[in-house]
């Protein structure tokens, strides 16, 4: 864990998602809560936005969400990133075949624990023109939410074997 966790960003602009840890033993572990920034959106559609997940003392360590045999390899937001992609497949828009949705995180302050930063993202997204067209954009906003529990909840599942 960070010696310094990062207050956590405010109220979420939809209602928060809220998840139980995955604990020893098979036990619940401790809550957390998932938010979101108010998305900006730009001329050209996309949307800017923070996704946050963070308890009592503020934005929690990547870490916390790894699975118990320990952190993948890959950066925390390339794992949580396919996840979350993949779970808002037919809301995004797409480009050469490609969903476009990008996704940064604050840089780990050891290079090789690309786990332990907060976890916080960056992310921008564009709407399937059609998608945003009937929905409204607090449903988006919840869809993007869900999607983010869903990759948290994911992540702490153990990798799949060979």
């Amino acid at each position: 864990m960070s010696s310094h966790r990062l207050a956590s960003p405010g109220p979420s602009f939809v209602r928060e998602e809220r998840l139980l840890l995955r604990g020893e033993a098979g036990r619940p572990g401790a809550p957390i809560t998932l938010g979101m920034s108010p998305p900006s959106v730009m001329d050209d559609g996309w949307w800017l936005t923070h996704l946050w997940a963070a308890d009592d003392e503020g934005v929690i360590d990547a870490s916390t969400v790894a699975p118990l045999a320990g952190p993948p390899p890959e950066a925390p937001v390339a794992a949580l990133g396919r996840v979350l992609a993949g779970a808002l497949a037919g809301l995004l828009d797409q480009e050469e075949g490609r969903q476009l949705i990008r996704l940064r995180m604050p840089p780990a302050p050891d290079g090789t624990r690309p786990w332990q930063r907060p976890l916080l993202f960056w992310l921008a997204v564009r709407w399937d023109p059609v998608r945003a067209a009937v929905l409204r954009q607090n449903e988006l906003a919840r869809e993007l939410l869900r999607a983010f529990a869903r990759a948290v909840e994911a992540s702490q599942s153990p990798a799949p074997g060979p």
